[in-house]
């Protein structure tokens, strides 16, 4: 008999037990999935994922720890970059055809900085989506540990946090510009990049030139470490312009600047949009204007987007319109970059480029 006189019915006890058995399991069934997902036994794959994770709801990143280490990645691909090209070691070979028919071109430089700059990126901000030129093999995966370290230039720039939704961010790398001038010791035009945009706007940009060892990087409404000239000359420029895929834009930016007009074939895309700004490197040469209109890679120009629209200047398609930096990887549009200029009124002056690009 129980205490006090109670019966107690079979059924009763049956209906107990399994109510508490219900509240054991709602406690605990979560915390062994999640011990579970640590050795590959349920949920997502376990181990040898290359792409990025996804991001957590409501997870933030700091943008400028981001920048930090966008700065660290593009310095640290530019070392293998640099290392690859001393050594005359580049086992160069083609990945296909451009659009225009030049071989396109890839190197151990290329293959090795890539490494770098993804897998730093990819383990200090595993929640971003990140974008990158080359091939990235799971077997050749590493852990490369950032140390938390901002450096103090970008503290003094940028004082305090910016905190965005990881979900928000996509992260583009280029971690060798210029490969046909690189296999041709063309050195100068050489740069390794990292950019960082927002719902598909550009926010952070970072240009690093291996070979004189030189970086420029700027936040969007944040701070950089470089500026933008004192003046531009806009009724005669010196136009930057691709050395290798420049199509018809050389006839035709004399035909509406005029015979007076100075082109300067370049390689890379990086070292063009250094070409527009204030950069302490005896080897970059100075441009007013930037403008390309055959098909492009959005890293080969996101980076300068970044830093331009940091700087007050402007980076668009021939059309005026602004790039977005998300769905695919490159743009029809051609681009035209200027800074301290009437940008607008440019596109209005080169009405006929993109038809002519496409040709």
């Amino acid at each position: 008999m129980a205490p006090m006189g109670i019966r107690l019915s079979p059924l009763g006890v049956a209906v107990f037990c399994l109510l508490g058995l219900g509240v054991l399991y709602h406690l605990y069934s979560g915390f062994l999935a999640g011990r579970f997902s640590l050795f590959g036994l349920g949920g997502e794959p376990g181990g040898g994922a290359v792409g990025p994770a996804p991001a957590v709801d409501g997870g933030t990143v700091d943008l400028r720890e981001l920048l930090a280490v966008s700065v660290l990645a593009a310095a640290r691909g530019g070392e293998e970059v640099k290392r690859v090209r001393e050594s005359n070691a580049l086992h160069e070979k083609s990945k296909g055809k451009t659009r225009e028919g030049a071989d396109e071109k890839m190197t151990s430089g290329d293959v090795l900085s890539n490494r770098k700059m993804f897998y730093l990126l990819k383990t200090a901000f595993p929640s971003v989506q990140i974008n990158t030129e080359e091939h990235v093999d799971a077997a050749d995966q590493e852990v490369i540990l950032w140390d938390h370290n901002i450096p103090d230039d970008i503290l003094k720039e940028i004082t305090t946090p910016k905190e965005v939704p990881a979900e928000s961010v996509t992260v583009w790398i280029d971690p060798l510009d210029a490969t046909q001038e690189y296999t041709e010791d063309l050195r100068k035009y050489v740069t390794t990049m990292v950019c960082v945009a927002v719902n598909g706007k550009p926010v952070l940009g970072v240009i690093h030139k291996p070979f004189s060892e030189y970086t420029a990087w700027a936040m969007v409404d944040g701070g950089s470490n470089v500026k933008a000239r004192t003046s531009y000359n806009e009724k005669t420029p010196r136009i930057v312009v691709s050395r290798s895929h420049s199509g018809m834009v050389k006839q035709v930016a004399l035909q509406t600047f005029g015979n007076q007009t100075t082109i300067i074939p370049a390689g890379g895309a990086g070292y063009k949009v250094l070409a527009l700004l204030d950069v302490p490197d005896k080897s970059q040469e100075k441009a007013d204007l930037y403008i390309h209109v055959t098909y492009i890679k959005k890293w080969d120009i996101c980076a300068g987007n970044a830093i331009l629209k940091a700087l007050g200047g402007h980076m668009t398609t021939l059309n005026g319109e602004e790039i977005s930096y998300t769905g695919s990887d490159g743009i029809e549009g051609g681009l035209l970059a200027s800074i301290r200029m009437n940008h607008q009124a440019l596109v209005r002056k080169l009405p006929d480029l993109e038809k002519i690009g496409h040709n």
